[in-house]
């Protein structure tokens, strides 16, 4: 999972907009070196990239809400360079590029990474990361030097603590950090659900900031 998030841990505004993420500076050209196959098709040219190959990623996930914006804006498919899947019970495919996953996340994505290939990313939203948090193997976490109070959170999902480890760290010249953490398999946590109605409970958008 790559995300961008503010300092008190939103990744994006209540409407869904994140256009106050920077995107400028040391912070901009470490994403486009490191991670081309994040800037969508209609940022690629102008930023340098047609003909750029992958680096990290060969898939994308997107949820409904994070899909949304980019057909109001008349895009049906905003990753041609990635194989495209967005999670809705009620959106009707409409892009033979784009493939619309109706059922749940997690099964879908434990079968995904049982094929070969590149890494996953899961691009947006904090539902499907909440109900995906058990899946996720790596959080690559874009944090900006932006406070905006209330707004999508990070992760939409019940209180279930998760541990991972940090890889690695760096600071840029903006003020915003890319922190990377693998998930933690060595340490157990042990959760223990005071009703029978906590033990059973399920999982209950937002867009791709750069």
């Amino acid at each position: 999972m790559s995300v961008g998030t503010t300092l008190d841990g939103f990744i994006a505004g209540p409407d869904g907009q994140f256009d106050f993420f920077p995107f400028e500076g040391d912070l901009a050209a470490a994403l486009l070196a490191e991670y081309p196959e994040t800037i969508p098709a209609h940022g690629r040219g102008p930023l340098g990239l047609d003909g750029v190959a992958n680096k990290r990623f060969d898939t994308v996930l997107m949820g409904r809400v994070t899909y949304e914006p980019v057909l109001a804006a008349g895009v049906t498919s905003p990753y041609p360079h990635l194989k495209q899947y967005v999670f809705s019970r009620t959106l009707a495919q409409l892009d033979p590029a784009v493939g619309v996953v109706p059922t749940g996340p997690v099964a879908f994505v434990r079968d995904l990474k049982k094929q070969e290939g590149d890494g996953i990313w899961l691009c947006g939203g904090a539902n499907p990361a909440g109900q995906l948090l058990e899946q996720i193997d790596e959080l690559i976490i874009k944090c900006y030097p932006v406070v905006i109070g209330s707004a999508i959170p990070l992760f939409d999902a019940p209180f279930r603590p998760a541990g991972f480890k940090l890889t690695d760290s760096r600071v840029f010249n903006t003020g915003a950090a890319i922190t990377t953490y693998a998930k933690e398999t060595s340490i157990p946590i042990l959760l223990r659900p005071t009703t029978e109605a906590a033990a059973i409970r399920g999982s209950a958008g937002a867009g791709c900031p750069p």
